[in-house]
């Protein structure tokens, strides 16, 4: 089975991973995993005060601090896994993801960072849910 570990960082990224652990239908070395996180788009003053070189240095850093300890916790526990990342709205960069790499199932939080976020324009999960059709689960 091949599926998406959407990641935040966050503490419901952390009860996604004991979730998946102790369930061993969906953690197998026989399951093709794929680490994904979505980063927010700087603003366009601030990315054209910097320049490109240094944005795209910044939103590969913030990727890598996200997926590097879930990374490490799935070697950890004999599971190879791929890693992506998108710059975009965390919902939507989900579900393309999920579409265009044929995946067959999202594990993902259902809270993340962006709180305030969720009461302007709904959370991530809702976003992931209204624009998939990939199957989703989500953790709480």
């Amino acid at each position: 089975m091949k599926i998406l570990l959407a990641v935040d960082g966050s503490s419901y990224t952390k009860k996604m991973l004991a979730y998946l652990t102790t369930h061993d239908e969906l953690f197998s070395a026989n399951n093709d995993y794929t680490v994904f996180t979505a980063q927010s788009a700087l603003p366009p003053r601030a990315r054209a005060a910097v320049g490109k070189e240094i944005v795209d240095a910044y939103y590969k850093d913030e990727a890598e601090k996200v997926m590097a300890p879930v990374s490490k916790f799935l070697v950890r526990h004999g599971i190879d896994a791929k890693s992506s990342w998108k710059v975009g709205p965390a919902g939507e960069a989900i579900a393309k993801a999920a579409a265009s790499g044929k995946f067959d199932l999202i594990i993902m939080g259902s809270h993340g960072h962006s709180s305030l976020g969720n009461l302007v324009m709904g959370s991530v999960a809702t976003q992931v849910l209204a624009h998939c059709k990939t199957p989703v689960l989500l953790v709480r």
